[in-house]
């Protein structure tokens, strides 16, 4: 099997991107395969050129490019179904940002292609040794019962919790200001503040081990 990368947090930040998948496929060749945490969107400079980025890549190879949904795809999602949830997402969280990426001013303006894509990402992927999954999970319950609004959204207890729960953990949503990832026993947390001035990192993943046997960072 050849190599993984899995990249979280990218909020718009099209440059980073385009830089880091260029690293990955100088490392990994041909057989690479990408594993999206969510967070596309929000707060960067370009969410709608990340997003035709990241389908165009699953367009042309969808058996080694898997995406995920974070929160922020999530608050999207319930502020185009719901007016009401427009402002939550539009001032507090950089959904101004996504709509400017547009040029909208509404949710219910946003491409239908592009909406029906964000509502049939997956909340998580397991590839029998790692969960790759946006925020983490509930520690208290076993992996398959895990429940949509944690997977995107859980930082405590998940954070704190050093058990063996049968997979390693790949997650992002917590930014490490020290823009370096955050390895721990039993989970890696990629979310190296890309939007806020850090790189956007990758972690390397092939058959040797459960962890990652490296990093790449663009910045």
């Amino acid at each position: 099997m050849g190599r993984t990368y899995a990249l979280s947090d990218i909020h718009g930040c099209l440059s980073k991107l385009e830089g880091l998948t260029a690293q990955c496929r100088a490392d990994g060749g041909d057989t690479a395969k990408f594993i999206f945490l969510g967070d596309y969107i929000d707060r960067g400079p370009d969410s709608r050129g990340v997003l035709e980025f990241v389908m165009e890549m699953q367009r042309h190879a969808p058996d080694r490019v898997i995406c995920l949904a974070g929160n922020h795809e999530d608050m999207a999602l319930s502020a185009i179904a719901d007016p009401g949830e427009a402002d939550h997402w539009i001032a507090r969280n950089g959904g101004d940002k996504m709509l400017h990426s547009y040029g909208v001013t509404e949710p219910s303006e946003l491409p239908g292609d592009h909406v029906a894509w964000l509502r049939a990402l997956d909340t998580h992927h397991d590839d029998g040794r790692r969960f790759f999954v946006h925020a983490g999970i509930d520690p208290s319950r076993p992996l398959d019962r895990q429940i949509r609004r944690d997977m995107l959204w859980m930082r405590e207890p998940f954070l704190s919790d050093t058990r063996d729960y049968g997979r390693f953990i790949v997650h992002g949503h917590t930014p490490q200001k020290s823009g370096q990832p955050d390895l721990r026993v039993n989970r890696v947390n990629i979310d190296t503040a890309a939007v806020l001035g850090g790189p956007l990192t990758a972690a390397i993943f092939d058959d040797s081990k459960a962890e990652p046997i490296g990093f790449l960072m663009e910045t």
